[in-house]
């Protein structure tokens, strides 16, 4: 969980401008209903997006559109996600407070600390060291604990789980093996699927207490693409 309160809402120059970007992801929430089977998000979902400065997890030169409802670059061929993705996404995990939580991909930091005010433990992996230091650095700033490592995110991290939810914030040709293995009986991973460029899906992967592995399709999305073992690179 955070601790302290990282931006007193209501009480900084971005505050309206969250609450109009909450409104806007509701709007959409109702729009994709019929693709999505979720026709709103979790009230503590939104109340997490409305409450974390994502000011604070984008380059300066962003920090105006930091609540614009698009994905914006953050340095070394990545990008922090749509507002409305990350809510979208967090909300398909149905993370509990005593969950333990896996994040392929930090980035800049923000879905890490939406996940860390939602679950008892974040473990978040990224392959990019200079990203993985600089989202640390803000993690720690804005109160945040958050375990995080410098790795190729495909092998998961077996030391911090095993865990109730993973998401993945790239898109991969496949579900990594290993996230499988390290997820719960009940857990969830949420991840998108598909190539650089083309087509690419968000999947939700569910494993049923006797081990059974469900999936489905929620929607069409783009991501940058996993690096490492996933893609050879």
């Amino acid at each position: 969980m955070a601790i302290g309160t990282p931006t007193a809402h209501g009480q900084d120059e971005f505050a309206v401008q969250r609450r109009h970007l909450i409104d806007e992801i509701k709007a959409m929430a109702g729009d994709v209903r019929g693709v999505t089977g979720r026709p709103g998000f979790d009230a503590r979902v939104l109340s997490v997006l409305d409450k974390v400065p994502r000011h604070r997890f984008v380059p300066p030169e962003h920090v105006r559109a930091a609540y614009d409802n698009r994905p914006l670059p953050i340095g070394h061929g990545q990008t922090i996600s749509q507002p409305y993705i990350v809510a979208l996404m967090t909300d398909l995990l149905e993370v509990k407070p005593h969950h333990v939580v896996l994040e392929v991909g930090t980035g800049s930091g923000y879905q890490a600390a939406i996940l860390a005010e939602l679950a008892q433990t974040v473990c978040t992996i990224e392959i990019i060291a200079p990203l993985a230091k600089q989202a640390e650095a803000r993690l720690q700033e804005q109160g945040y604990r958050v375990q995080t490592k410098v790795a190729d995110g495909y092998y998961g991290w077996e030391a911090c789980g095993p865990f109730d939810s993973i998401i993945v914030t790239a898109a991969a040709s496949h579900v990594p093996p290993p996230l499988i293995r390290q997820l719960k009986p009940g857990g969830r991973v949420v991840i998108p699927i598909g190539a650089a460029f083309l087509t690419q899906h968000l999947m939700l992967v569910e494993k049923k207490t006797d081990g059974t592995i469900l999936t489905r399709q929620v929607l069409p999305v783009r991501f940058v693409p996993l690096t490492g073992a996933v893609s050879g690179r």
